[in-house]
């Protein structure tokens, strides 16, 4: 019996799910479906820095689950762009995260740019 999969953290839906080739009318069936946890890895990874391993805990997964999925999300994205093929992104096993966890910090780390990631107040004064 396989182990059930765990659900893949994400941050944020995408603000725009659709893109492609522009003036040239493209079959829809021919689009290209980009998984929500795969954008995901691609947004965490090469627009944020994250190395594997943080990405990995970012979406609580493993490392090596995160390496397939971004391998898989690359060539998605290598096949629409050399192809001239739709790119959409839906669907996939993931989870919304909370923008609060039950220890009262940020459960999105590091995703300040969206807000997020909410700081802890210093009661100290």
């Amino acid at each position: 019996m396989p182990r059930p999969m765990k659900g893949r953290r994400v941050c944020k839906m995408p603000n725009v799910n659709k893109f492609g080739p522009l003036n040239v009318p493209k079959n829809p069936d021919e689009a290209i479906i980009m998984t929500v946890d795969e954008y995901e890895t691609i947004r965490l990874i090469d627009l944020e820095g994250y190395k594997q391993e943080d990405c990995a805990k970012q979406m609580n997964v493993a490392r090596t689950t995160v390496q397939g999925i971004y391998i898989e999300a690359r060539k998605k994205i290598a096949d629409s762009i050399v192809n001239g093929k739709i790119l959409l992104i839906q669907g996939g096993e993931y989870k919304l995260c909370d923008e609060v966890n039950h220890n009262g910090e940020g459960a999105c780390h590091g995703f300040r740019r969206q807000n997020c990631h909410r700081k802890k107040q210093d009661t100290s004064l």
